[in-house]
């Protein structure tokens, strides 16, 4: 009989068991290529099933194209959010910039452009001069994604110098005439943006901006001041540059008066013998304030200091007229032009017209006197024929009532009512 031998035959694999160790083998494998790839490998694995090994690959999509802006040498670089070909959100973005649209070398940003921004913006300061192209690269833990396309050219403005104060222009006096629309321009850097601002008392201040031309000339739009008080206005300027470089003020004052000037005050004051008109004898007009001198008398000037005057024979001599009923008016050869109106002296001193001239220290004289407590024009009869009547010192005293000449202002150009005003009572 026969030894019937056994023979240990082989295990078969089964299909099953193959189809692990292939999976196994698989991620293995993608481990490996995504460690020695590193952080510029923009496709991992993740788990796809609960099954043993299985898995799948992702990757990291491309990044946006940028968007930048520019204030001064700062860029502000702003992209949407990128994510993973599964939908996975990323965990940050690295920026860059380039000093060309293509090629060129690659420049990590600084700021807060230089580590992972979480965000989806983000500031790069003093950025270098020259025309930059920024990039955006996302990334997810050990993995990232491509490079963005390039934004468009970027050049911050590397000008720090602020613009010279500007010169401002306005009117030394303003006045009733001018008030609502007071002129004001100037000059600063050239394609500069001028803010002007007008202020004074009992108001708030007016602002407006002007845009200077290629030479740097300015002219603001007319000022209305009527806003404001009688007193000091204030006129500040300052320009800022296209690279937002902002100067010191350029300054300017002026003086704002629309207050008409009045008459107060008409006398009459003896110089020769009492109750006659004669040599000597005195009208004396008060105002409430300077009256501009030259309005007076052509040949004098606008000055609210010092005394001027009238006298003497020829081309200075001053006529003091007095007509049959008692009214007193001025001629001068020296004044191409004379404003001072008439003054009815209330009294009745002559039944016919008299003439005060005279020569030298014995003529009439016409004399301003601006000052303060003063503000008086004052005629003084020079040599000529008394009157043959008298006015008595009975009381009450007669009223010189003075009607003032179209024309007379005061220092602003405000000009003077014309109106008959009565004075004190008083005689000569």
């Amino acid at each position: 009989m026969s030894r019937l031998r056994q023979t240990k035959g082989r295990v078969a694999s089964s299909p099953a068991t193959l189809g692990r160790w292939n999976r196994i083998v698989v991620i293995v494998l993608g481990i490996f290529l995504v460690s020695w790839g590193g952080p510029a490998a923009s496709a991992f694995w993740g788990s796809v099933s609960s099954g043993f090994g299985a898995a799948k690959a992702d990757a990291v999509a491309q990044g946006a194209k940028p968007t930048t802006a520019v204030s001064g040498t700062s860029v502000t670089v702003t992209w949407t959010a990128s994510t993973t070909a599964a939908g996975r959100p990323v965990t940050g973005y690295s920026i860059a910039r380039y000093g060309s649209a293509t090629g060129g070398t690659k420049v990590a940003a600084t700021g807060t452009c230089g580590t992972s921004v979480a965000g989806l913006s983000c500031v790069e300061s003093s950025v270098p001069a020259g025309t930059w192209y920024y990039t955006v690269t996302p990334t997810l833990s050990l993995w990232q994604g491509t490079e963005s396309v390039r934004s468009t050219a970027t050049t911050p403005v590397t000008d720090t110098t602020a613009p010279l104060a500007p010169l401002v222009t306005a009117l030394q006096t303003i006045h009733q005439g001018n008030a609502a629309n007071v002129p004001v321009s100037g000059t600063a850097e050239a394609n500069s943006s001028v803010v002007l601002t007008v202020s004074g008392t009992g108001s708030a201040p007016i602002t407006q901006t002007i845009i200077t031309n290629s030479s740097g000339s300015w002219t603001a739009n007319p000022v209305d001041v009527r806003v404001f008080t009688d007193g000091t206005i204030n006129y500040s300027a300052r320009a800022t540059d296209a690279a937002g470089n902002t100067g010191a003020a350029g300054t300017a004052t002026s003086t704002k008066d629309v207050s008409s000037p009045t008459v107060t005050g008409v006398q009459l004051t003896n110089g020769g013998l009492a109750g006659v008109v004669d040599k000597g004898d005195k009208v004396t007009l008060t105002f409430s304030e300077p009256l501009n001198a030259n309005t007076i008398c052509s040949a004098w000037n606008n000055s609210s200091t010092g005394t001027q005057t009238q006298s003497g024979n020829g081309s200075s001599q001053v006529v003091v007229n007095i007509s049959s009923g008692s009214v007193l008016t001025v001629t001068g050869a020296g004044c191409q032009t004379l404003r001072i109106g008439s003054v009815a002296l209330g009294g009745d001193y002559t039944s016919t017209a008299l003439t005060f001239a005279g020569n030298n220290a014995a003529g009439s004289i016409l004399q301003w006197n601006p000052a303060a407590g003063a503000r008086t024009l004052t005629i003084t009869l020079g040599e000529g024929t008394a009157g043959t009547k008298t006015v008595p010192a009975t009381l009450p005293l007669p009223t010189p009532t003075y009607t003032p000449a179209s024309g007379l202002t005061d220092i602003a150009s405000n000009p003077l009512v014309v109106t008959t005003v009565p004075g004190t009572a008083s005689r000569f």
